[in-house]
């Protein structure tokens, strides 16, 4: 065959087919699909939880006419701190700020003691009783909290400490909850790690007070949030506690401008901007604990 005939030949050859997308190629086009849909569902979810805050902060700083007016805008027309300056100047907002900051540090560490020593004695010691106090404790967690409401406010006034800081105080520095976060924390820790310090001759609360309970952070740290929220949260307690204006807590005095205190009118940026303040030491703690958290394996030992 002449040199022409063979590119000849070549040049009416079918050129090659393009190669097919593998398999692999394939499935790595639905992962990023599946993910792309995944996000922009979050992204939806996020903005549609977001959005309320984003309103309560951007009508605390409009003027009454405009928040009755337009109540979900995001951008104030007329930018004011009307709002702020009447709540911290002309009313009683510094002393129910003042009253719930106090009985939150006192509730949030009373937890914390008591919790976390209830807790150890549940997990580590062996007394008569023990599995009835636990079923107790677990009874405890079934009953709704405004069935207590009645029996709590005759033993706070029995006991003499009704309309005072102690009443306020005293029955929130335990909870069933945060007993049981604690128990099934200490039972995961192996009893081995507390061997050594008896043998050396370490009591039972030196034990754990030095060796168990700084391995507990992670519940510690729980405990701290959900106590913290809990209390700074609290409204019935404080409603069947006290009556003197003295003492009024947050929750009570935004619920009384939400009935209609200080002025008339709808009052929206006023109470608003009550509720935003409220939120801001929650949050402030949530993000300074967020680390750790996330870092759900410190503290944890392996036998």
């Amino acid at each position: 065959m002449s040199t022409t005939t063979v590119q000849d030949a070549v040049s009416v050859s079918p050129p090659p087919s393009a190669p097919r997308p593998t398999a692999r190629r394939r499935k790595s086009t639905a992962t990023i699909v599946a993910t792309s849909i995944a996000y922009a569902i979050l992204v939806v979810l996020a903005v549609i939880y977001i959005m309320p805050f984003l309103i309560q902060v951007a009508t605390s700083f409009k003027t009454d006419a405009e928040a009755s007016a337009n109540p979900v805008s995001l951008i104030p027309q007329t930018f004011t701190t009307a709002a702020y300056t009447k709540l911290f100047l002309n009313s009683d907002f510094p002393v129910w700020f003042g009253n719930t900051a106090l009985v939150t540090v006192f509730v949030t560490a009373g937890r914390v003691f008591f919790d976390s020593l209830a807790g150890y004695a549940l997990a580590r010691l062996h007394f008569r009783g023990r599995t009835v106090v636990f079923a107790a404790l677990v009874a405890v967690m079934s009953v709704p909290m405004v069935v207590l409401l009645i029996p709590k406010f005759l033993v706070i006034n029995q006991l003499g400490m009704y309309d005072s800081y102690t009443g306020m105080i005293l029955p929130l520095l335990t909870d069933a909850a945060g007993v049981f976060i604690m128990k099934n924390f200490f039972e995961s820790i192996p009893a081995s790690v507390e061997e050594q310090a008896r043998i050396d001759g370490a009591g039972t609360f030196r034990v754990f007070w030095s060796i168990v309970l700084p391995m507990a952070r992670p519940a510690l740290i729980t405990i701290i949030i959900l106590s913290f929220q809990g209390s700074w949260n609290e409204l019935a307690h404080f409603i069947v506690s006290t009556q003197s204006p003295a003492l009024t807590t947050l929750t009570k005095g935004v619920a009384g401008l939400a009935s209609g205190q200080l002025s008339q009118g709808s009052q929206y940026p006023l109470k608003l901007a009550a509720a935003a303040i409220m939120t801001i030491p929650v949050a402030v703690l949530f993000f300074v604990f967020q680390r750790r958290i996330m870092n759900s394996s410190e503290g944890a030992v392996k036998e």
